[in-house]
């Protein structure tokens, strides 16, 4: 049996990645990347550097210690850099890097899908609580028939 080297087995395993699998590493990659803040963190730096300051504003309703964690989960994942450029005050900046500017182009598509598509959605969920309020009466509440034995 022949000796495969580390570099040739990580080669193999990528072949055999399946996000469906909640042990497989790309099912824990899709869920960081799925994140709401990931995807607005990510949109917002598409358009070019910006500092905390820039993101906390520009991304409503994240808290300091949310951007914090995702500032730094992003960077640890090489989406992004930081860079600290000393003066008084200090100077940080975030920047996408290639991998992450891969990613923006992605993620910002679905926020511009999101953006389009909402009242249309909006509308389909009117509609579905309207017919299911409908029709959920007590007796469509009641418990389901039994399924025929089979033998």
């Amino acid at each position: 049996m022949a000796t495969t080297t580390a570099a040739q087995r990580r080669e193999q395993a990528r072949f055999e990645y399946d996000a469906f699998l909640r042990s497989c590493p790309t099912n824990q990659l899709l869920d960081r990347i799925s994140d709401k803040w990931v995807s607005l963190v990510v949109s917002a730096l598409a358009a070019g550097p910006m500092r905390y300051s820039d993101l906390a504003r520009r991304i409503a309703g994240v808290s300091p210690k949310m951007l914090t964690q995702t500032l730094r989960s992003l960077e640890r994942d090489g989406i992004l850099t930081r860079t600290v450029t000393p003066s008084v005050p200090v100077r940080v900046d975030y920047e996408l890097t290639p991998l992450g500017s891969s990613l923006a182009h992605l993620l910002t598509a679905v926020k511009a899908w999101a953006e389009t598509h909402f009242d249309e959605v909006h509308t389909a969920r009117e509609r579905y609580d309207t017919e299911k309020d409908a029709t959920d009466t007590p007796q469509s509440r009641g418990p389901r028939p039994a399924l025929p034995a089979t033998g």
